[in-house]
């Protein structure tokens, strides 16, 4: 008789949707190398899905869902694990961005979460630790959906040029992520700006922040410490939030003087390394 993993549907959401995943494919009279024939995924694989020891892609879901008839229950139960991926403080932050029509924001010290590639937002977010490293960036990837939907918002991100310096994650990594800066050029609703150092004192010393926009509801403005985050729809605040956002765009650079910014900086500080013992004078 094999020997079945008891589940504990409790312990988190990524336990509860193993368990009802479990739940449907019995229902269904399925084994797990059924189902994975069925959905193009090993039947190992949807084990570990089942008892949460590994977490299924996005793509997955769906094909999970079809083929086992749950009408997009498992897709919405889906969307509830998705946003528990992220920290407690944040997952409110996380359902005003998917909700704005509009996003304006300043970095001083890394690039948006919005606008990293996988091999720099690892780097960030395993500083720290490597703990559950994976299922961390799964979540911040996984906030960059709402710029490839049908109707994304527009995101206007100015970067601190400091941020384009610091090399997070080695020279491999820097360039990707500048590259991938540079592809948003062909994009409308993601425009990027530069705050040059010649800028000198600029409107946002005090640190970065983030402006939420709603069809039909107050504005958000939010800042970040290091375990937590505030948000504010108070008049006043966002209003004064809002003019220092306005004043740092004219003392950035234009978007198309940004990108020639981004690009020259890619080649002279994280272009392709000479090989061991070669001379890089000719």
């Amino acid at each position: 008789m094999p020997n079945i993993k008891r589940l504990d549907p409790g312990a988190s959401p990524l336990h509860y949707f193993g368990a009802e995943l479990r739940r449907l494919r019995e229902a269904a009279g399925l084994t797990l190398d059924q189902l994975g024939g069925i959905v193009f995924l090993t039947g190992s694989m949807i084990g570990q899905v089942e008892t949460a020891t590994k977490t299924p892609k996005s793509e997955h879901v769906p094909r999970l869902d079809t083929a086992l008839g749950a009408q997009g229950d498992l897709v919405r139960l889906w969307e509830f694990v998705q946003r528990h991926r992220l920290p407690s403080w944040f997952q409110g932050i996380a359902i005003l961005e998917a909700k704005a029509t509009e996003i304006r924001v300043f970095q001083a010290q890394l690039v948006h979460g919005l606008l990293q590639t996988e091999s720099y937002a690892r780097a960030v977010l395993g500083v720290m630790s490597q703990s559950e490293l994976d299922t961390k960036l799964e979540g911040r990837l996984d906030r960059q959906r709402i710029l490839t939907r049908d109707d994304p918002p527009l995101l206007w991100v100015v970067l601190d040029e400091a941020v384009l310096h610091r090399a997070i994650g080695g020279r491999a990594v820097m360039r990707g992520q500048l590259a991938h800066l540079l592809s948003f050029a062909a994009h409308d609703h993601v425009q990027i700006q530069v705050l040059p150092f010649e800028a000198g004192a600029h409107t946002a010393l005090p640190g970065s922040f983030t402006l939420f926009s709603f069809p039909d509801e107050a504005d958000v403005a939010y800042s970040e410490g290091y375990e937590e985050g505030w948000a504010t729809a108070n008049t006043k605040e966002v209003a004064n939030r809002s003019l220092r956002y306005d004043l740092l765009r004219t003392d950035a650079l234009s978007t198309r003087k940004s990108a020639e910014l981004i690009a020259r900086l890619m080649e002279e500080h994280y272009g392709d390394e000479p090989a061991p013992g070669r001379s890089t004078v000719a």
